[in-house]
């Protein structure tokens, strides 16, 4: 009996096959991205729900909008920094002892200074994100009477007094460029900031909860080197800049924690998915119009001042993971759920040994400074 021979197909029904082959696979990923799509609208549909519950309920008002500082209470810079009202004389004095401290503040601590002021100057991108992290969350009308709409507004007002006060600092000390620092505000502004998109408003409370206590620990962390170098002044100023970061630290992490116990799936989720796409700090896409990796040599010089770190970073995925309970969580999981708690769960450890390779690397580098335009281009190490 001869052996069948194995004919190949026709060339007409191998596109046929090639064809129907591409067309189930282009299937298969449609019914994919469908699926994927009706998942965030469900999340985003059962956030907004959650969202309004938790402002009728009072909980907003509570929780969050009792972390702000009354008008009438609130620190002004005018309160802090020399009086214009005073006698010419007195007025004088008051610069002079504020310009003499701020002589013996080093570059490094300067350099972290104006990278942190510049990022607080950069405001008005801030509440653009910050108003849109989903519909029942976000201030329609500039002027909504709902509880996470006053908490925008409210967040925004005090937050503004932070660059006003430090800029105002950095003017009077006469240790910095005012002009280059100001154009670099101006250059941010314009560039906006990288963050990603928010697909409920879990995301958006995630970041806020992870910016704010990093926000916090470079401002105290400053004010901690400049009383070291005398400047009791600067000291002060960064002290209260941290404290109020404290406190929208603590709002955001109240915000998460709540919408956990109501939605713990898709809030581990939008953790995780924050935590993949990395933190990105808001300065980043800042610039003088000179340095092209100005972010890149200001993170450089804070990580070698101590002012900020890479193991500051791993601190925050543990605490955060830690106050929010995530390796706890246990009833309503579906299995992507229990994935992202399991990536979250790993990333600190994961952290620590790319900061253990990172500080390897750089103990192996050659000491190397940088210009800052900041400081008259006067050199700063950043290795």
């Amino acid at each position: 009996m001869p052996l069948a021979t194995k004919r190949s197909p026709s060339p007409s029904s191998a596109h046929l096959i090639t064809t129907n082959g591409r067309a189930r696979r282009s299937a298969a990923a449609a019914t994919t991205a469908t699926a994927g799509e009706q998942q965030l609208h469900q999340q985003a549909t059962s956030a907004e729900l959650l969202m309004r519950r938790l402002d009728e309920d009072g909980w907003v008002e509570e929780h969050m909008l009792s972390l702000l500082t009354p008008v009438a209470d609130a620190w002004q810079p005018a309160d802090l920094l020399p009086n214009f009202a005073a006698t010419a004389d007195e007025h004088r004095h008051q610069v002079a002892e504020l310009q003499a401290r701020a002589a013996g503040v080093p570059d490094d601590i300067l350099v972290c200074l104006v990278g942190n002021t510049v990022t607080e100057e950069a405001l008005p991108t801030y509440m653009t994100m910050g108003n849109r992290v989903g519909a029942a969350a976000n201030d329609a009308t500039g002027h909504d009477g709902h509880g996470w709409a006053r908490w925008l507004r409210g967040w925004t007002a005090e937050e503004n007094r932070h660059g006003d006060l430090l800029s105002r600092y950095l003017y009077l000390s006469g240790r910095v460029d005012m002009s280059r620092v100001e154009r670099t505000v101006h250059h941010l502004l314009r560039g906006g900031m990288r963050m990603l998109e928010p697909q409920c408003p879990y995301h958006a409370f995630v970041y806020g909860a992870f910016q704010e206590r990093a926000t916090f620990v470079s401002h105290a962390r400053t004010a901690g080197r400049a009383a070291r170098h005398g400047d009791a002044c600067l000291a002060r100023l960064c002290g209260v800049v941290a404290a109020d970061e404290r406190r929208h630290e603590a709002a955001y992490t109240r915000a998460v924690a709540r919408c956990i116990e109501a939605d713990p799936d898709a809030v581990v989720r939008a953790l995780a998915a924050v935590m993949r796409a990395k933190v990105t700090m808001p300065g980043e896409l800042m610039a003088d119009g000179r340095d092209g990796d100005l972010f890149g040599h200001f993170a450089a010089v804070a990580e070698r001042a101590g002012v900020y770190t890479a193991a500051d970073y791993g601190d925050m995925v543990e605490h955060f993971v830690r106050r929010w309970r995530v390796a706890e969580l246990d009833q309503g999981l579906s299995g992507e759920g229990r994935r992202a708690q399991d990536y979250v769960c790993g990333l600190p450890r994961k952290i620590r040994r790319m900061e253990e390779l990172a500080h390897d690397r750089a103990a192996r580098m050659e000491a190397q400074s940088v210009s800052f335009s900041w400081v008259f281009d006067r050199p700063v190490r950043v290795h």
